[in-house]
């Protein structure tokens, strides 16, 4: 079956969905890496850029931050702070409401004296004031309250006996993974199941590199996976609700508008007064469809998705469509 897709003349004609999407493949194959490197830093893409700043906002940042309110209201579980971790949220919130002020000067601002806080947010008409720790100053703590200002998930990392502890956070928008299971886990706790790291000791040399950053020093670097649908919640708690998808997408005529390409931008920051390590998830998610009008893109990530050892494929969830996806992009 031959597939005609139509592509633009320049990339000023692409929607912005488009160009400001992290498409994170350098290469035609694709193997599990750290990748890690400076963040806001502007990356040029063969469709726009991104990355330029911290706290990415765009034409999503209601409808997301909407999802993530209806999601943390039936599941209350996925945002939690241990209470030795409460110093390390009031961190978070002096350290990003300020570089979104200044990364959006036009519809954001930021005024602190002492510990007296005023915010003011365009997009949501919102004007309050709070005191740095003083939890009940904001609506539902300081990491919940930074949970409706952000799109970004926030995992709170604490360092402590030789390596790092999940110990808060506010995840509505896990990939095929559950917040709550794993709060109190430790960094290689976590990412046990992930296969090839161990044998590549992938997961040792990034918690090493992670202890090391100093106060103040912000990275960050890429993951993927692939969505059905526009749906950020995929953790394993509703897995009901997503999971028999994979089995009926490949042969679903609509597959190229319904299977996504689902990019993490994991920005790695250690704060400032605490120590403590900030690992905010940003997730974005672009249709096959989409990535077609790209022809650089819609070439190599056919490829990837064709060479992709099976042991990968099976623990991203693609295997049962990930051929399919594979030809229809390379018939392009």
């Amino acid at each position: 079956m031959s597939i005609t897709i139509d592509t633009p003349t320049d990339t000023a004609s692409l929607p912005d969905r488009i160009r400001r999407f992290p498409f994170p493949f350098r290469d035609e194959i694709y193997r599990y890496s750290a990748n890690v490197e400076p963040a806001n830093k502007n990356i040029d893409t063969d469709a726009g850029s991104w990355g330029k700043g911290l706290i990415d906002i765009d034409e999503f940042y209601l409808e997301e931050l909407a999802d993530r309110e209806r999601i943390l209201t039936a599941d209350p579980s996925r945002s939690q702070v241990l209470p030795h971790m409460k110093p390390a949220a009031w961190d978070t919130v002096a350290t990003l409401l300020p570089a979104m002020a200044e990364e959006n000067p036009e519809i954001m601002s930021f005024e602190r004296e002492g510990n007296h806080c005023r915010w003011h947010n365009g997009l949501q008409n919102l004007d309050i004031e709070f005191t740095i720790g003083d939890d009940d100053s904001v609506p539902g703590g300081p990491l919940r309250f930074l949970g409706t200002q952000i799109q970004d998930d926030i995992v709170l990392l604490d360092i402590r006996d030789g390596t790092m502890w999940l110990d808060a956070g506010v995840v509505s928008f896990a990939a095929d993974w559950s917040f709550g299971f794993d709060v109190g886990m430790s960094f290689l706790e976590i990412h046990g199941p992930v296969p090839r790291v161990k044998e590549e000791n992938i997961i040792q040399r990034a918690e090493q590199f992670l202890m090391r950053l100093q106060p103040g020093e912000q990275f960050r670097r890429t993951n993927w996976t692939m969505t059905i649908g526009r749906r950020l919640d995929t953790s394993t708690e509703t897995y009901q609700e997503w999971g028999p998808d994979r089995g009926t997408i490949a042969t679903d005529p609509d597959m190229p508008d319904k299977l996504h390409l689902r990019v993490e931008v994991q920005h790695l920051v250690r704060l400032p007064h605490t120590g403590t390590l900030l690992f905010l998830i940003r997730s974005y998610l672009l249709p096959l469809r989409d990535i077609a009008q790209v022809p650089t893109w819609r070439e190599k990530f056919g490829n990837i998705l064709a060479e992709l050892p099976e042991d990968m494929a099976e623990y991203k969830g693609i295997t049962r469509y990930r051929n399919a996806a594979s030809e229809w992009l390379l018939a392009g």
